[in-house]
């Protein structure tokens, strides 16, 4: 880029600096290639930022194959004498547990549910426990991704005439809020946990529902800014 522009790599360097890109970091995304992602992802986003007057909105997935992994965990000292939290790479299985939730979109309040198995009917039992409080008159929209359980529960459906499934366009997974909340449930209380048995990782997954629910809050949704098309041509501009 600098030979292109003919400008010297430290300026290079220094504006890629200001606009936030780091030539090492690696990212990676999906790009949905749905012919319909249009028409879907407006029908979740206008479920989230304006949904039907007295509507339950419900973004609704499973977190499959949590391991219950023990490991010994501490903190280290390293050569350049800072405190770090370390853990050994040696580990044993404990099992695994597969994780249903419903996050309410108006309130950010959780709805959760460990099971064993993630088959359809684990799924609709649990959709059973999410909605049963709730009147049958109250329209109940649930937003879903494309797994194989949540489709083919027509039958489902004819008995709670009240709910409408809503799905997030193929490999678009991350329309759904609920994606959001396990994310930070990962961060804040699984990633780099040790647990001896499933019993103590479903015990620590009610502890942060717990928490969480002291200060639930809806998500904000909004679009993020993306600068990474218009640096170049901030370059060229600053380097005229």
């Amino acid at each position: 880029m600098a030979q292109t522009l003919g400008a010297k790599k430290s300026s290079i360097y220094a504006i890629l600096h200001k606009d936030g890109v780091q030539l090492q970091r690696k990212r990676s995304w999906c790009v949905s290639a749905d012919a319909n992602f249009a028409a879907k992802a407006a029908d979740i986003i206008g479920l989230y930022l304006q949904p039907p007057a007295r509507a339950l909105v419900l973004s609704v997935d499973e977190k499959p194959s949590i391991q219950a992994l023990s490991r010994t965990t501490g903190y280290v000292q390293t050569s350049s004498g800072k405190i770090v939290r370390g853990l050994k790479s040696t580990y044993r299985r404990n099992g695994t547990l597969n994780l249903f939730a419903a996050l309410n979109v108006a309130t950010g309040e959780v709805t959760k549910k460990t099971t064993k198995t993630k088959k359809r009917v684990d799924f609709q039992a649990f959709m059973d426990e999410v909605i049963k409080d709730v009147p049958a008159d109250r329209e109940i929209h649930v937003i879903l991704d494309n797994y194989a359980t949540h489709k083919k529960n027509d039958e489902w459906l004819k008995v709670h005439t009240n709910v409408k499934f809503h799905f997030t366009p193929t490999s678009a997974s991350w329309l759904n809020q609920i994606e959001i909340w396990f994310g930070i449930l990962g961060r804040k209380a699984l990633n780099g946990a040790s647990f001896n048995s499933t019993d103590d990782l479903a015990k620590a997954i009610d502890e942060f529902c717990q928490v969480w629910h002291e200060n639930a809050h809806p998500f904000v949704w909004k679009k993020r800014e993306v600068r990474g098309s218009q640096i170049r041509n901030t370059i060229v501009h600053l380097l005229e």
